[in-house]
């Protein structure tokens, strides 16, 4: 039975057991080196439904592949005046449900004894001269280090007059229809064909058959819609776009992903570590989080195992890529609908390899100069001049 320090009730408190949290869980069950250790993971919800889905792409295997509701060797990009159906080469891009995700974690984690789940909010959390202590509904607890993955609370947080703040705002029907209408083997990654409002908005679509797919109405802006007007979009896409008359609504998803260049912190003191959105690990420019989690995961446990601290870096981000997000967060907010022609020349110019590894943060310099200098130079400069001012744009008329 794995013992934790005398002076502490567990060696590890994750707190939240969403994403964030069951990743870095799961991570240190793998690592044998972590096997004394006594793990707690406190997390207010059920998680009992399937109450979203993750994306990702990847060109080499990943951890939870085995998950994979589907996977998909091509991608399309459509707008007004271009449209290509691209190869993926050596990538594939998955796509995860949170249900199976969940159970797939928690049996792992019940069949471990180093590992205690106990259902609770954490209100307070805080550093204490040799470790942590947290303050919740399931009781007081205290730990060698801290894994804080609950999501931030960017409205105290804002400062509009030096950041930018939108949301990846969205709702999905899952819908089946009774004949062919999707190609399986394409996923409609980006569809800016429909009418931009000022914003950046498009169609997202994961099919699974060629009944049945997951179809998204995705914005990029300040304030998500009401409800009826993704749910009118969707159903043109549907009727206009597809010619699909009918069709069933079996499931729907709902989301809205906070992106911002304000600074989320990754820690916060000497033992508290702030992993998944908390952390900065939805990408400020596109939302997409679950593969950044997934190597930021991997990093603290590696740290873990060799010198029994997290890394002093918890993230491994670089600047230079900080910037480019908030480059293109500015003109979302300034104007919002230039999105799709800077998307447009991305896709159109650049191979989708160069493009996934921009955007997973691992290009070389020169290939960072060859991305930039696809796209056309305006709109950055003008968010260039904003961000030396130090205060982020309005918009643009």
């Amino acid at each position: 039975m794995p013992t934790a320090d005398a002076r502490f009730d567990y060696d590890y408190l994750l707190v939240g057991g969403g994403a964030a949290g069951l990743s870095l869980a799961y991570y240190m069950a793998q690592e044998p080196r972590l096997a004394g250790k006594k793990v707690l993971i406190i997390e207010p919800e059920a998680k009992n439904q399937n109450d979203r889905t993750w994306s990702y792409w990847a060109d080499k295997p990943m951890v939870f592949d085995g998950l994979a509701a589907h996977d998909w060797g091509q991608i399309a990009f459509r707008s007004p005046d271009f449209e290509k159906v691209i190869d993926l080469g050596a990538y594939r891009y998955r796509m995860i449900r949170g249900l199976e995700y969940y159970d797939f974690v928690r049996r792992a984690l019940t069949a471990n004894a180093q590992f205690t789940l106990v259902k609770g909010t954490v209100e307070q959390l805080h550093n204490t001269a040799t470790g942590v202590e947290a303050h919740s509904s399931a009781g007081q607890f205290t730990a060698r280090y801290a894994f804080d993955s609950r999501p931030p609370d960017l409205r105290q947080l804002q400062q509009p007059q030096k950041h930018r703040y939108l949301l990846q705002h969205f709702v999905g029907w899952e819908v089946a229809t009774d004949t062919d209408v999707f190609d399986p083997a394409v996923v409609e990654f980006m569809d800016f064909r429909g009418e931009q409002h000022h914003e950046a908005r498009f169609i997202y679509v994961l099919p699974f058959s060629k009944r049945k797919a997951l179809v998204e109405y995705t914005l990029f802006s300040e304030t998500p819609l009401a409800k009826a007007e993704y749910e009118a979009a969707i159903r043109e896409y549907l009727e206009a776009t597809l010619g699909v008359k009918d069709y069933r609504i079996e499931a729907e998803e709902i989301g809205a992903i906070p992106m911002t260049d304000h600074p989320l912190p990754a820690r916060v003191g000497a033992r508290i570590i702030n992993i998944g959105t908390r952390g900065g690990r939805a990408k400020p420019s596109t939302g997409y989080a679950f593969k950044r989690i997934q190597q930021q995961s991997e990093r603290l446990v590696a740290a873990l195992a060799a010198t029994g601290r997290p890394p002093a870096d918890p993230t491994g981000d670089k600047w230079q890529f900080h910037l480019f997000d908030t480059l293109l967060l500015d003109i979302m907010k300034r104007r919002g609908e230039t999105t799709r022609d800077i998307f447009r020349e991305l896709f159109e110019r650049n191979p989708v390899e160069r493009i996934f590894r921009f955007l997973d943060e691992t290009t070389s310099w020169a290939d960072n100069l060859r991305v930039m200098n696809s796209v056309s130079p305006g709109p950055f400069m003008r968010s260039i001049a904003q961000v030396l001012r130090g205060k982020p744009g309005s918009r643009a008329l």
